[in-house]
């Protein structure tokens, strides 16, 4: 029993730490994902995907926090498609034009970081680009964790709103629903999620976190509410299923294994034959003064 209790992956100070700051994360991501999915934005997911690698890199050529380029350029990137795209709702167009050269610059920063600098930290490239979350310390963990509940908290907050908004633009527009502040909060929300997935599964992973328990929960039920909550339970259940799936078989990167329950997850709802679209009708929202 003893030998049983030790070998226990929530005994290890390095899954609890990962085992917090994913468990918060997933869920952050959950909710985002599914406004992503439903406002027809995955490509803003899969765009931002590229600029985490891109900011991370950025900021430790110039030496400072990876986590502040991290940030930075999710949010800074998000804002501007917003900006950039009609109605603060990027577009194909818009994401394609600037998609190559983000990679360009990507490759530029991370030349500049191994060529001009003591690269102390020499696999800080793969582990932006596939993530660390087994490697999280217990600080970072906690700043993880309390930054993807305040997400999480946001987007319960602006949920009834922005489902309103996604579903009948024109309609909560005249019914004093801030549509456009909306649209730019909810970027804003986007970006910061996708720093935060970064740490956990690597920039090239984390659209597939924002987007499978989404796009299952969506093809469940085709109740709004219900389908949020259970697209965050979704990304919790599979965050936890990779870890442990993770820890093992110590060769599978987490990152994967938490990807391979995503895709397999989602993959089992095309077996469940139900009616697929967007909510009936919209939630009530109150009309301004």
């Amino acid at each position: 029993m003893t030998c049983l209790l030790a070998a226990s992956p929530l005994t290890q100070p390095f899954f609890q730490h990962a085992f917090l700051a994913g468990t918060a994360i997933a869920a952050a991501c959950g909710l985002v994902g599914y406004f992503l999915v439903l406002r027809a934005q995955v490509f803003t997911g899969d765009a931002l995907s590229h600029v985490a690698f891109t900011g991370a890199m950025a900021a430790l050529a110039f030496g400072v926090d990876l986590r502040l380029g991290l940030f930075a350029a999710t949010v800074a990137m998000a804002l501007l498609f917003g900006a950039l795209g009609r109605r603060a709702r990027p577009d194909d167009v818009v994401i394609g034009s600037v998609f190559s050269w983000i990679l360009g610059l990507g490759a530029f920063f991370i030349t500049l970081y191994t060529t001009s600098r003591s690269t102390t930290n020499g696999t800080a490239g793969i582990s932006v680009l596939f993530g660390s979350v087994f490697g999280i310390s217990y600080s970072s963990a906690v700043v993880a964790a309390l930054v993807a509940a305040g997400v999480a908290l946001l987007m319960v907050l602006i949920a009834r709103p922005l489902l309103f908004a996604t579903l009948d633009e024109a309609v909560a527009d005249a019914r004093g629903v801030p549509v456009r502040l909306l649209g730019y909060g909810f970027l804003a929300l986007a970006g910061i999620s996708a720093a935060e997935a970064t740490q956990a599964v690597g920039s090239l992973l984390l659209l597939g976190l924002l987007a499978a328990p989404a796009g299952a929960a969506i093809r469940l039920t085709d109740r709004p509410y219900r389908a949020l909550a259970l697209s965050a339970g979704l990304a919790v259940l599979e965050m936890w299923a990779g870890l442990f799936a993770s820890y093992a078989v110590p060769k599978m990167p987490p990152s994967f294994a938490v990807m391979a329950v995503a895709t397999a997850v989602y993959a089992a709802t095309f077996l469940i034959r139900r009616p697929v679209g967007v909510p009936r009708t919209p939630p009530a929202v109150p009309t301004g003064p």
